[in-house]
């Protein structure tokens, strides 16, 4: 698989709709006494790229397993299509068009890239019960969907495990899509990946998000979430920090509240007595607690 133009800005291609597909307000989950999210607000309209970043422990995981219905909320609401919704089963999301990829993938090393494809969907043909796999079908649809994404495999009898982990990715995004995806949660896709394959999947979010997906992108890295993102929200603690537009914060800004800024601006008096640290380029708190505000009354 050979990509073109590994990155793409964001468009106004695909226009969004009032209504958000995903839509979650005051949103919170607690596990006994400890609350993991709380008064998390997320919107996911067609056609846009929603990021959502946050370091170790700011309840990235705890927000993915609400929306793919692993987990249910304990506060707030969840609401489809403005219906609001309670999924009891991963099961139930994916009925709804919630399609989620994972770190992981699901995907089976050793089996060829067509299997994959359909794994746990396999297309059947013969009279019951005899019914036997139509590998033929299954090998032209996953040609014609992948080549639909842009990804040309040259064998799709090759084991999925020889594929890159970009190209695997890739993949594990055009069978979301196949199977009738809305929505689709990618969890950290670009997390272990070099540049050159993260501009590879970068390139296919991009793609998704053309064709009318709303796209949730879990991420670590600011520099990734703005090459294709259209909405961004920063969590910290299980609280949403920011949540702003594009075109209400900057890389830079995005980059400091992701980076812990806020507290390190904070600091900043007790930093400058510390041997070798440059603290006059450190922001001022009340620099990054600005577009927090705008976005807020933005949104207001």
């Amino acid at each position: 698989m050979t990509p073109t133009n590994p990155t793409a800005a964001p468009s106004d291609a695909t226009p969004a709709t009032d209504t958000p597909v995903v839509e979650l307000r005051g949103a919170g989950k607690a596990y006994g006494n400890v609350r993991a999210l709380h008064g998390v607000d997320l919107a996911v309209h067609p056609g846009k790229v929603t990021c959502v970043l946050g370091d170790n422990g700011a309840g990235k995981s705890t927000l993915i397993k609400i929306i793919s219905g692993l987990h249910q909320h304990t506060e707030g609401e969840f609401l489809v299509d403005g219906a609001p919704v309670r999924f009891t089963t991963p099961r139930e999301a994916l009925d709804a068009g919630i399609a989620t990829v994972y770190q992981d993938l699901a995907t089976v090393p050793l089996m060829p890239v067509w299997r994959n494809f359909f794994l746990g969907s396999e297309m059947t043909k013969g009279p019951w019960p005899i019914r036997r796999l139509d590998i033929e079908k299954m090998k032209r649809t996953a040609d014609a969907e992948l080549r639909n994404m842009g990804i040309v495999l040259d064998d799709l009898e090759q084991p999925i495990g020889t594929l890159s982990g970009g190209q695997r990715q890739c993949v594990a995004i055009a069978r979301a899509v196949y199977f009738g995806a809305r929505v689709l949660i990618l969890d950290e896709p670009t997390a272990a990946l070099g540049v050159k394959q993260s501009g590879v999947v970068l390139k296919y979010i991009a793609a998704a998000r053309d064709r009318g997906l709303g796209v949730i992108f879990i991420t670590h890295n600011p520099h990734h979430a703005y090459m294709v993102g259209d909405h961004f929200s920063v969590l910290r603690l299980g609280t949403m920090e920011l949540s702003a537009a594009r075109d209400q914060v900057t890389l830079e800004e995005l980059t400091n509240h992701m980076a812990g800024g806020t507290e390190l601006a904070a600091l900043k008096h007790e930093l400058a007595q510390v041997r070798g640290v440059d603290v006059d380029e450190l922001p001022e708190e009340k620099d990054l607690t600005a577009p927090a505000a705008a976005a807020k009354d933005g949104a207001a």
